[in-house]
């Protein structure tokens, strides 16, 4: 009986150790094949697509510019400024952000903060309660408002810089 007991002991010992060393193979395939994806990244395909697809591109101002990393330049202070209506005066708060391309860039327009600020706050109060009121009048403010910026910024960088002008906030009291 005693050896009957050793004897099953031992087997259990043996198939624990086997189930074991099996999980182990499984978990060192998994991890060396994650490994490699994560080395060479999405695939070679993918990657030759990416390079020439980023090289230019269509532009939203119909003109080609070079695609690089989109980064987002929040201005430090919302818009807040009175619009005239056709029944009252109303306030609107208006938080922007813009949308540029590459460091260099958000540099710049870092750089010319309280321009882009004067900029937006003119296009801003030329526009009436009635117009905010519909969203094709807040896509023609944000249109208008990325053409001058744009302008200004050409004025003292030479280039555009600015790519989007997006209403992250928007509230008309």
């Amino acid at each position: 009986m005693a050896e009957d007991k050793s004897l099953k002991i031992e087997e259990t010992d043996k198939s624990k150790k086997k189930l074991i060393m099996i999980i182990a193979a499984v978990l060192l395939i998994i991890v060396v094949i994650a490994g490699y994806f994560y080395i060479s990244g999405s695939g070679a395909s993918v990657d030759n697509l990416d390079k020439e697809t980023a090289d230019t591109s269509l532009g939203e101002s119909g003109s080609l510019a070079k695609i690089g990393n989109a980064l987002y330049v929040a201005m430090p202070r919302p818009f807040i400024f009175n619009v005239p209506g056709s029944s009252r005066d109303r306030i609107v708060q208006i938080k922007v952000q813009l949308l540029v391309r590459d460091s260099i860039n958000e540099e710049i327009t870092k750089k010319h903060i309280p321009l882009i600020e004067g900029t937006l706050l003119s296009v801003f109060s030329t526009t009436t309660a009635d117009e905010l009121g519909t969203s094709a009048g807040k896509e023609t403010l944000r249109f208008s408002a990325l053409e001058r910026v744009q302008a200004a910024l050409m004025n003292v960088e030479g280039s555009k810089v600015i790519e989007r002008v997006l209403f992250t906030g928007f509230v008309m009291q």
